[in-house]
């Protein structure tokens, strides 16, 4: 059974891509989807259309702003869109939802950049991930499987971005977002991608300047984290910078079917 999770940058601007193409090529189960930037009535109809998929969306509420989306071929049992919090809530940015004894967090985290790019949203971003710590954490205890997916738009390590000296300052690898990361990892999270890849080279978002992407010059900020009862399930995980579409690329996990009985 195979997860995916891509930042689109744009559901429609990605179906004028080739993103059904790519879907009904995919071999997916769950497709979570972040950066939608399109409202329910606003996704194309190709999209819609498409055989044998179910769809949800949770858009913001400032139109062609943020939101997220599943595309599933069976429909999950229940999802949840809130963290308690307006501000957040309001930017359409979470889907938790149920697939059997599963809890999948589909996730659009915020980015620390203010307006001009002054780090001024980095208390926002980090509320953002300890709200969602804090809500999951009971499942965690209980001993359920969880993944957390989606854009986290932090870069966790050097190793997971080209050019970490210049960016110490830039959102995204800023170091208190970075020890935002640590603690879900010291709290028993995987990074499923560096549980199977320990070497660099691997990103997920690439700037649209420069040809950074032909250069890969990128940052790895897309990630699927699994929980210690999630973990034994998972049998693979992979990036797929082949895939075009977006400034980011799609990335995937292969779990073990038995994870939802």
């Amino acid at each position: 059974m195979r997860i995916y999770s891509w930042n689109v940058n744009g559901i429609r601007a990605a179906v004028r891509k080739g993103f059904v193409d790519w879907l009904e090529g995919c071999d997916g189960d769950i497709v979570a989807l972040q950066e939608v930037r399109a409202l329910r009535e606003q996704v194309p109809d190709e999209l819609l259309d498409a055989d044998g998929w179910h769809h949800e969306y949770q858009p913001a509420e400032r139109k062609g702003y943020s939101g997220v989306g599943l595309i599933t071929r069976s429909p999950a049992e229940s999802i949840a869109t809130t963290l308690g919090s307006d501000e957040h809530d309001a930017e359409g940015r979470l889907q938790i939802a149920r697939f059997g004894k599963l809890t999948i967090a589909n996730g659009y985290f915020p980015n620390g950049n203010g307006k001009n790019r002054d780090n001024s949203r980095i208390p926002f971003k980090l509320d953002f991930y300890a709200r969602l710590f804090d809500r999951l954490q009971p499942l965690v205890d209980a001993g359920e499987p969880v993944l957390v997916m989606g854009d986290l738009n932090t870069a966790h390590e050097e190793i997971d971005l080209a050019r970490p000296k210049e960016n110490v300052n830039t959102s995204g690898f800023r170091p208190e977002e970075r020890q935002e990361l640590t603690r879900w990892i010291d709290s028993g999270w995987v990074d499923t991608f560096r549980h199977f890849e320990a070497d660099g080279g691997h990103y997920s978002w690439w700037s649209q300047r420069g040809g950074a992407r032909a250069r890969n010059v990128g940052w790895r900020i897309d990630y699927i984290l699994a929980s210690p009862a999630a973990m034994p399930y998972v049998r693979a995980a992979s990036i797929h910078p082949e895939v075009l579409g977006s400034d980011h690329c799609p990335i995937s996990v292969d779990i073990d079917p038995g994870l939802l009985r």
